[in-house]
């Protein structure tokens, strides 16, 4: 179950400057992550400072 970033992002970049497999990308309004390649560390929740990523239920 990767995680996935909500509507609450406000794409300051710091999930995915932070990333250990650069899962996560730009999109059009929010950051979105790759759930192929996410492995689950949680490293995007704990330094998003609006705690966007969240566990995909």
């Amino acid at each position: 179950m990767a995680y996935k970033i909500s509507e609450d992002c406000i794409a300051c970049g710091a999930c995915a400057a932070n990333c250990p497999v650069e899962c996560i990308q730009a999109g059009d309004s929010k950051y979105e992550i790759n759930p192929e390649i996410c492995i689950e560390c949680g490293t995007c929740s704990s330094v998003c400072p609006v705690g966007a990523p969240k566990l995909d239920d």
